[in-house]
């Protein structure tokens, strides 16, 4: 089952991360290079090709037993922690003021809709929830920064940013790290929710048995 799973959710993944560079590459004005760059700028994007490697990851065993960090108890949390909140921010945050049309919307629906439900789905039938440890949630939080540092350089060198809430060109340094700060907060506030649901599962389990 878990196998089988991974397969349709991986092809639903990359069918979405996919589609969504095709649709980009028809109406940028940029040359590809900077068109790629700029399309793998957002979170949405890598993310959803993090949760997408991951389902492939599953389903080629070569891939999983390769690579530690694919089977260690915790990067499945960690991955759903990043894909929920690129659901949840698009829901509150974007979708106001973003309104794609025809197949856009249709990718738009699968990388910020879809596809979370798809790693929470993942995560709940298959993660080894006893093994995740709550010390692991500060290591988590290295990727959005890694990522929210350089997408403040990039901005200042390109002029270029991907979100609004990051955007220098309209927001203040001060009201940025303000948004550094809140964005953080959720960061840790679903990795300790889905931690603590997965912590009282397997307390249940065990106790009936």
């Amino acid at each position: 089952m878990k196998k089988n799973l991974a397969y349709i959710f991986a092809f639903i993944t990359w069918s979405a991360v996919t589609i969504q560079y095709w649709v980009m590459l028809e109406s940028t004005p940029f040359t590809l290079g900077t068109a790629t760059l700029r399309f793998f700028s957002y979170f949405t994007v890598l993310t959803n090709t993090l949760l997408a490697l991951y389902f492939s990851s599953q389903v080629h065993g070569h891939l999983h037993d390769s690579g530690k960090i694919w089977k260690k108890p915790g990067t499945l949390t960690a991955i759903t922690v990043y894909i929920l909140v690129v659901g949840l921010v698009y829901q509150f945050v974007l979708r106001g003021i973003w309104n794609p049309q025809g197949i856009a919307r249709f990718t738009d629906e699968l990388l910020h809709s879809l596809n979370p439900v798809l790693a929470l789905v993942f995560w709940g039938l298959f993660e080894d929830k006893k093994a995740v440890e709550w010390k692991q949630i500060p290591y988590w939080l290295i990727y959005p920064l890694v990522y929210f540092v350089y997408t403040v350089i990039h901005g200042q060198i390109s002029g270029f940013y991907p979100y609004p809430f990051v955007d220098l060109n309209v927001i203040s340094v001060a009201q940025l790290i303000t948004n550094f700060c809140i964005l953080a907060l959720v960061f840790m506030g679903i990795a300790g929710l889905l931690l603590g649901i997965g912590k009282k599962f397997t307390a249940n389990v065990k106790q009936e048995y």
